[in-house]
């Protein structure tokens, strides 16, 4: 070897080692699997997806002390992602530009000081725009980060071995967060589990000064102000007007509307509004792209039909949150009357069988189709689907079905998550694959405000029509108490709970008992429709998949035997 291919390998040794001993080769690197960056994106991913996790379990907790209503808790679950999808794809630029590290951090102090506000809130205002807004600007940093520093730290099937670690603390180990919070919750109310959040983030910041120096890509470009921008407001209003269907209603404008278009409910128009932002963002950046080599929206994310497969399967798994967050979670604490530990068992149950497929299946099978494992991963999460649609009754649930299909979710994310972001890196190249960690939050965070915003809407508009259809066909219920009943937006509460809504309303008792029968069947049978809803997003996912041709070397010749 020459001196001068010396001291090539010298540098590139340096570009990417580790912190104890700082000389470690790049070959070192790539035969031994290095376990304390790893464990710090397991911690970040956990951090972002047990916050979530956290408002799941804190539903009666913010209705009883923040005073907050369904619309309102609606929208708590739609903030994070509303603003985190809303900046993600920038956070991903951000890392390419100044350093994944200083990116990393960064979003890590942004998300403790967003939940510190969370703790302190006087009321469910500052709690949304306040606490879930610093959260969900932090987590637009922090989630890139995570995904983009994998690329640059392992190589081969070490990164596919992080990439599933990465994707099991996204459904798996922070599982485990809501059940401890849960029973923090339990003893000391909310406001304590978020400052317990708030010190997890300031911890995850100072493990940060320990990762490993990495090799930065050198970029010539300026920041996108342009490309940000349009991205920003594209997806927020897109995202923000999907979370408001349900309060300021689909075409006819409800009275909460805080203004009209020509008479209609401005949800749709932003939704519209925002598309066209997008087209022209799309528009803006492929020039960027032709003049400098790099923009804030690689066409290798748009038009790679492989990318576009994993971004789906990123979608899917967290649309499950949204399920949890806007299905189960509340119908089993409003309805049933399950306590917030109670209800974090459920994330522990699904976060098992999440942790084993999704690092166990990269470890024993590191050669296994991803496009099988995903097909496989949704036929799983329909069947999980079904079970708990099946699980709830008209005053409570059944426990062991809720647990059975609580584990069949479990399994069926891991296998997703297993695969979905190293299907996007396999695909484009490596400082695309590096940059795609934003591309692939925006899908993660999409996936969940359509599991609120469209199950959402499912629940509150489909409660509200069949219950008033069921008053005004009620030979019990006199027309001067179904009119004043049908004129009320109902949404899902317990049976408590609805009594007091209606208790205005001039009811006997006789049509009490009647209404509170109602409202009982209808809520149910809704909720199991909503399920079916989320399935058929779920049963669409199995067309994209014929996008993902690239895979493993050993994965393609199985794939090639069996054509």
């Amino acid at each position: 070897m020459t001196s001068t291919t010396q001291a090539q390998t010298q540098s590139q040794s340096k570009s990417i080692s580790s912190p104890v001993p700082p000389n470690r080769t790049a070959s070192k690197s790539a035969t031994k699997f290095l376990v304390f960056p790893v464990v710090t994106l397991i911690l970040a991913q956990m951090g972002t997806s047990g916050d979530n996790g956290a408002l799941a379990i804190a539903t009666s907790a913010l209705t009883t002390q923040l005073h907050a209503n369904m619309a309102s808790i609606q929208l708590s679950n739609m903030m994070y992602p509303l603003i985190a999808g809303s900046f993600m794809v920038a956070g991903g630029f951000i890392g390419t530009l100044f350093g994944w590290k200083r990116t990393f951090r960064v979003g890590a102090t942004l998300c403790a000081i967003g939940e510190l506000i969370s703790a302190l809130s006087p009321n469910i205002d500052v709690f949304n725009w306040g606490g879930r807004t610093f959260v969900g600007l932090g987590a637009s940093l922090l989630i890139p980060s995570v995904l983009g520093l994998i690329p640059k730290i392992y190589e081969g099937k070490h990164r596919a071995l992080a990439f599933g670690c990465v994707g099991a603390a996204a459904g798996g180990f922070s599982s485990f967060l809501p059940l401890a919070l849960g029973i923090v919750m339990g003893l000391s109310g909310f406001r304590v589990v978020y400052g317990v959040l708030s010190a997890y983030f300031i911890m995850l910041l100072l493990l940060s000064l320990r990762l490993p120096r990495i090799s930065k890509t050198e970029v010539n470009h300026k920041f996108d102000v342009l490309g940000v921008t349009l991205a920003a407001i594209g997806f927020f209003l897109v995202l923000f007007g999907l979370s408001r269907i349900s309060a300021w209603g689909l075409l006819q404008a409800f009275p909460q509307a805080p203004f009209t278009v020509f008479g209609l409910s401005p949800a749709i128009p932003l939704v519209i509004i925002g598309a066209i932002v997008l087209v022209v963002l799309g528009v803006v950046e492929k020039g960027v792209e032709e003049r400098n080599g790099v923009a804030l929206l690689p066409q290798s994310f748009l038009k790679t039909p492989q990318v576009l497969a994993g971004l789906y399967a990123w979608l899917i798994t967290f649309l499950f949150l949204g399920v949890q967050g806007i299905l189960m979670g509340p119908y089993l604490q409003l309805v049933a009357g399950w306590s917030p530990a109670k209800v974090g068992v459920i994330s522990v149950l699904s976060g098992l069988p999440t942790i084993l497929v999704a690092i166990g299946l990269p470890k024993l099978l590191p050669n296994a189709n991803p496009k099988r494992v995903i097909q496989l991963g949704y036929i799983v999460m329909i069947v999980a689907l079904f079970i708990r649609s099946f699980s709830i009754t008209l005053h409570s649930a059944i426990e062991w079905l809720v647990f059975v299909g609580t584990i069949v979710t479990g399994i069926g994310v891991g296998l997703i998550n297993s695969q979905a972001s190293n299907v996007v890196a396999l695909a484009v190249n490596e400082r695309d694959a590096s940059q795609s960690g934003g591309v692939q939050g925006v899908a993660r965070n999409i996936g969940q405000a359509l599991g609120v915003g469209i199950l959402g809407a499912v629940l509150l508009f489909g409660i509200t029509a069949n219950v008033g259809n069921a008053v005004r066909n009620s030979p019990v219920i006199s027309s001067e108490v179904a009119s004043a009943v049908t004129s009320k937006s109902i949404t899902l509460v317990g049976d408590e709970e609805f009594e007091k809504e209606i208790a205005d309303v001039g009811a006997t008792p006789e049509e009490k008992t009647e209404l509170v029968r109602i409202n009982a069947e209808q809520r149910y049978n809704v909720t199991r429709s909503a399920y079916v809803v989320a399935a058929a997003i779920v049963a669409f996912g199995l067309f994209t998949t014929r996008g993902i041709t690239k895979f493993g070397e050993a994965a393609e010749q199985d794939e090639r035997s069996e054509r």
